[in-house]
């Protein structure tokens, strides 16, 4: 059952003037439409005012400039601020007072546009902090929308931390502080580190102000280079220096720690005014020489891994931390300077003997040649005075060749006793750096670690034959084999030499005797002891010429020179004396004694 509303009629109601259409017995129409219009704002297209947000979705929002109607805005161009709300006051440009539909048009974007360069310009005179949308990513850092108008945002500027994902700030809206304008190319370069960097100065003061050396702190990898370690203290970086890691070697930080790794670290030093702090982070554990095994001593034998290289040596790890140095010097029993990577490389593990071990000073001194026997202990028993061995040929000088028989064991062959009947003027002349040569021990030098060495004691002295078969005044053939400036030397059978002067080369018919040229020489000079012999080609004939006693002198010469064609006679120049050589000088040796 519903109830029955009843309703009372107004009194002094005018029906006269309603049935003329006029609602209002004081005011008339006209009146009341001036009084409306009145009560509206007064607008024109493409002007800046003010509005107020009355409604809020999604996609739009419902502005209220005072006018007869209501305008929307997409929400896109409020993205630079996120924290919009229904009452706040904003600028919009009114682009159509009412459109087709009777609409009012308004833009945001365009009302900060029109107003965006002066806006830049005050917030940089005012150092005044403003918002921006970052829309995109960039070469070198970002692109940030500012009062409609793009502005560049450096890579070093988003934050006071190295930035390694610029992506993850697209479709941010961020707070920044302009910091140049360039007006001819109306270019804008915004910071937002900028806006922090005064309070973490701050911090940085408050926190330098507590730090105390030796104080051990947690902080955060913040970024690796090769020459150290930066940590972030809540605020303030501190340096670890790569020599501050680890108390073993360490080729590049990134062997040690990892970006955004927590870890503790004690402070080494620190400098008020430069703001600057060297942690230490190896400090927080024990030395490794202190936990050294105390049983280690001179002598031990200890196995590592080369972790430095050097010309002078190799530093060997033998703990983590724990070094020692292997002098090249000790790394064989040789005495040639050799360098040490001759030995080793970088990575290798090898085996040494300790030979001095400093734990004060933390120092060892290492030797692997002392894993093999020193080979000059027993020197005069392994290698006797007259003993033959074979050597390579190390080195020359000019007065001999350098060899080593084994690793530690050198021996100098003098130039003089590399041949019997040679005259060997440099060494390379009869041999060759690396050649295999035979010696024979002369004499044994045990405190200076030398051997005299000889290769013609290993054949038999032809200047015992020689002395009986080039005897003075014995003719021989023998070739010209080369001009020098005090005569020529010749070469005579059985591989030895003889020299004759300008004035015995002079030939029968007056001209001189050339290089190659074959003919006879008459001994007239042979020194056992300096073995010289001295020819004459031109003796022949002169004594020939003389007769007398000159004959009776000939003579001689004559029966030596029949004993000396009894023999094998050589007739090509030689180099040195070689096996036939010998095998014929035997021959005539024993041949010799026969005929005693």
């Amino acid at each position: 059952m519903t109830e029955k509303v009843t309703s009372t009629p107004v009194d002094n109601f005018d029906w006269d003037a309603y049935e003329k259409g006029e609602t209002n017995c004081d005011k008339s129409r006209e009146e009341l439409t001036k009084t409306y219009d009145e009560s509206l704002n007064t607008v024109k297209d493409k002007e800046v005012i003010e509005g107020t947000i009355i409604a809020l979705n999604k996609r739009e929002a419902v502005v209220n400039i005072g006018y007869k109607s209501d305008g929307i805005i997409p929400m896109n161009e409020f993205r630079y601020n996120p924290d919009l709300k229904i009452g706040d006051t904003v600028e919009v440009f009114i682009e159509n007072q009412e459109d087709k539909k009777g609409q009012l048009i308004l833009s945001h974007r365009k009302a900060r546009a029109a107003r965006s360069w002066e806006r830049i310009n005050e917030a940089l005179e005012k150092d005044e902090i403003i918002k921006g949308y970052i829309k995109c990513r960039t070469k070198g850092g970002m692109i940030v929308d500012v009062f409609g108008i793009e502005a560049f945002l450096p890579g070093s500027q988003i934050d006071v931390r190295p930035i390694r994902d610029y992506d993850i700030f697209v479709g941010k809206t961020m707070e920044f502080k302009v910091v140049k304008i360039n007006q001819e190319f109306k270019n804008v370069v915004v910071s937002h580190k900028a806006l922090i960097e005064a309070e973490l100065e701050q911090q940085k003061r408050e926190i330098i102000a507590k730090l105390e050396k030796g104080q051990v702190l947690e902080g955060t990898v913040k970024n690796i280079t090769s020459y150290g370690v930066f940590i972030d203290l809540g605020g303030v970086d501190g340096l670890i220096h790569i020599t501050d890691l680890s108390w073993g070697r360490v080729s590049h930080p990134e062997e040690v720690v990892q970006l955004d790794q927590k870890l503790n670290v004690v402070i080494l030093d620190f400098d008020d005014e430069k703001k600057r702090i060297a942690l230490g982070l190896k400090q927080l554990l024990p030395h490794p020489w202190d936990a050294l095994d105390a049983e280690i001593k001179a002598g031990d034998k200890v196995k590592g891994r080369v972790v430095v290289m050097t010309d002078y040596g190799a530093f060997v790890e033998i703990a983590p931390g724990v070094e020692g140095l292997i002098h090249v010097s000790e790394m064989s029993w040789s005495q040639h300077l050799r360098s040490a990577q001759d030995f080793m490389k970088v990575g290798d593990e090898v085996e040494a003997v300790v030979l001095n071990l400093d734990r004060e000073d933390r120092k060892m001194s290492l030797g692997i040649k002392q894993l093999k026997n020193d080979p000059w202990e027993n020197i005069e028993t392994k290698y006797p005075i007259g003993s033959k061995h074979t050597a390579r040929v190390r080195n020359f000088t000019n007065f001999g060749v350098f060899v080593e028989i084994e690793e530690g064991v050198d021996g100098l062959i003098h130039i003089s006793d590399l041949s019997w009947t040679k005259k060997v003027k440099h060494p390379s002349e009869f041999t060759q750096i690396g050649a295999e040569i035979e010696v024979q021990v002369l004499e044994i030098d045990k405190d200076n670690r030398r051997l005299s060495l000889g290769h013609k004691q290993l054949e038999e002295n032809p200047w015992d034959v020689f002395e009986t078969v080039f005897t003075v005044g014995s003719v021989h053939e023998g070739t010209i084999t080369e001009m020098v400036e005090k005569g020529a030397v010749v070469a005579l059978p059985y591989g030895v030499e003889g020299f004759a002067t300008p004035k015995h080369l002079v030939k029968e018919d007056g001209t001189q005797a050339q290089v190659d040229e074959k003919l006879n020489f008459k001994v007239i000079e042979f020194n056992k002891e300096s073995k010289r012999i001295i020819l004459s080609h031109s003796r022949i004939f002169e004594d020939e010429a003389k007769g007398g006693a000159a004959t009776e002198t000939a003579k001689k010469p004559k029966r030596a020179s029949k004993r000396a064609e009894e023999t094998p006679a050589l007739t090509t120049p030689l180099e040195k004396t070689t096996l036939g050589d010998l095998e014929a000088l035997a021959a005539l040796k024993e041949k010799l004694s026969d005929n005693k």
